[in-house]
Formats: C-alpha cells, structure tokens, sequence
C-alpha cells in the first residue's frame, strides 16, 4: 500500500484503481492544460466532448456493441431505472418476466407494480433466502422483456450463464459486475449499470440500450425519464455527471490499456475469487452463504460461527489496514467485495489475516 491507503473491500462506493485516481490527482486542477478542473468545464465545450466521446467508444469496444446499441448517461442511479424501465418499454397491454434473485430484482418489481404495470414474477429464490440463482425458467411467449439483476451484492450471488429466453431481450441490472467479464450481448435488449461499484464514482448510471427498445418506447412521458431525450443529445440534454463520465472513460481505458481487455479482466477476476473461495472452503470456521454454483466472483459473503466474533472480525480487520468487510445491515455477517479494482495482493492480505484470526479464536 502507498500513502497508508487501506485494502478496500467496500460494496460501493468501492475500490478505484490507483493508477486511475493518481490520473485523476495529476490532472484535478488543470485538466488538458484547459486551465481548469475538470469539475470545471462546460460540458458544452470540445475537452468534454472528448471525455463523453470516449467513454461511449470504449464502452463499445469493450463490450463489442455494434450500432444496434445506445450508451448512455443517467442520473439517478440503476435504483432510477427499476422506474424507468416499464415506464418506457411496458404499454398498458403488454407484459414482462421478472426473475427474483435479491434486494434489487425485488425493489425493481415493486416499482414496476407501483406504475401499474403487468409483471409476471417468473423465478425466485426467495424460498432460501436468496442464496442461490434460479435454474430451468420457464417464461411468458408474450413477454416485452425479462428482467433479472446478474450479480447480487447483498447475497453474494451471480448469473454465471444467462437464461435462454428464447428471443425476448434481457434487461440486467448490472451494477455490479459490469466490465467483469465478456457478455452474450446477442441476448440483451437493455443493461445498465450505477457507476459506484465496478466503474466510477456514485451519481450516474451507465444504461446500453438497443435503438428499436428506444424508439418503441412510450412517448407520453416526462422529458427527463425518456431514454430517447439522452440517446438524442448523446446524454448531454441537461448537465450530466462530468466528473462521474470522466472517472468511468478513465477506468474503461485502465481496462482496456492496463488490463488488457474484458477477457483478461475475467480470468484476474477468477483468480482473485479462487484465493479467498478456496481458502474458506477449507476452513470449518468461515461459511460462505451462497451456493457454491451460484457465488459470486464480485462479492463474496460469509459467516463466523457467532455475530460477536463477526463484531470482532470486522474491528480487528480494519485496525489491519483491510476495510468495508461489515455484511449489509440487512442480512449481517460479512462481506468482501472484490470488484475488478481489487488486487491480488488485496486478496493475500484478507486470506493471511482471516487464517490468523481463526487460529486465535477457534475454539
């Protein structure tokens, strides 16, 4: 560590990589010899157009999106979309699936019950407290879409593979696993993703959406919850997040120029979920609380034996330099999180402290 930074584990806002927030330090005050921050230019002005410009093409790149597809920039986070989403693409006489895997599949439908809409819940995992991904879904012909969040950060579950929806398009929440891994974009209509966990900071929602999505989409609708407002000014038809657009152009190119790509992103993420998964697998101290087909390579949840050595686990792990390890407060225990910022040297520290921890408190 440099500067006595910590070993990040929070669920977001998470972990950055250092190469991209000493960029970000570099060029705080006097972004492209503009003379200015970059909390400080118009978005109007060609340094911004730049930034947003890139963000999109390397997006693109990264996913291997062809012209079917919009990327765009919303305010309000993926939470604003759970909304967005059926007030734009469900007419009053059409349906879709939603699969119930967590917190926010079971916040998405709620909101899509509050506007009125006619949502069919398909799947669930409800029945084990969320602690695994549903298999052989069976859905509705007639479906506008499916709905489905492909990494549980609450849980610590993850869709390894996509369900086959025999054409209707998939719509994901994908806060946080967007950028992991490679995606069978042929099977999405939709994906969108809050910034805070894998890509940049909190404030803005990234969403990548198919043009015939958009252009079918309710039209009698506020200007600001259209999708086709942002896909026509090319999401600058009000202020956007700058600073947020900047951070997440600056993490795609760390993956693309650092990294190596999406594909090398993937296998670093295995590795690192290796380290830790493997160690508590062979421990009978530490519980995973995911089953082990459905456990996540972005946050990996376990228990202690008792909720006051989870107390003391916590403590004692943040007096060592390794933060964020607190479960959610709805479901307790803890939790690492391990987005694609994580290192490896990140996950060898955990592993060292947790097996000391263990030898000290077992009983």
């Amino acid at each position: 560590m440099t500067d006595q930074r910590i070993y990040n584990f929070n669920a977001g806002p998470a972990a950055l990589p250092l190469s991209v927030l000493e960029e970000i330090q570099a060029s705080f005050l006097n972004f492209k010899k503009s003379g200015m921050s970059i909390t400080e230019i118009s978005h109007r002005s060609a340094y911004f157009d730049e930034v947003i410009n890139n963000a999109v093409a390397r997006a693109k790149r990264l996913l291997k999106l062809d012209d079917r597809y919009h990327v765009l920039f919303v305010q309000g986070g993926a939470s604003l979309q759970f909304a967005m989403i059926p007030m734009n693409l469900l007419a009053r006489d059409e349906s879709a699936d939603y699969i119930n895997t967590g917190t926010w599949s079971t916040k998405a439908i709620a909101e899509a019950r509050n506007l009125g809409k006619n949502v069919h819940v398909v799947a669930s995992s409800e029945d084990k407290s969320f602690s695994y991904i549903p298999k052989d879904i069976t859905f509705n012909p007639g479906s506008k879409f499916v709905h489905l969040t492909s990494n549980n950060t609450i849980k610590g579950t993850q869709f390894y593979e996509f369900p086959d929806t025999k054409e209707i398009p998939i719509i994901a929440d994908m806060s946080s696993d967007i950028f992991s891994r490679p995606l069978p974009m042929e099977k999405f209509g939709m994906i969108y993703a809050g910034a805070q966990k894998n890509m940049g900071p909190s404030g803005t929602c990234m969403v990548i959406i198919r043009k015939d999505l958009v252009e079918s989409a309710q039209a009698d609708l506020p200007t600001m919850l259209k999708y086709s407002t942002y896909s026509s000014k090319n999401s600058m038809y009000n202020t956007p997040p700058c600073f947020g657009i900047y951070t997440i152009d600056l993490v795609l190119k760390w993956i693309e120029e650092e990294i190596g790509g999406i594909e090398k992103m993937e296998e670093h993420n295995i590795k690192k979920a290796d380290v830790l998964y493997d160690f508590i697998d062979a421990s009978d101290f530490y519980q995973t609380t995911a089953e082990k087909y459905s456990r996540s390579l972005m946050n990996v949840t376990f228990r202690l034996p008792s909720e006051d050595l989870e107390k003391t686990f916590v403590e004692r792990a943040t007096q060592h330099g390794l933060g964020g390890l607190k479960g959610h407060r709805s479901v307790g225990g803890c939790r690492a999180s391990i987005y694609n910022a994580a290192t490896m040297e990140s996950m060898y520290a955990l592993v060292e402290f947790m097996e000391s921890f263990e030898k000290e408190n077992k009983s």
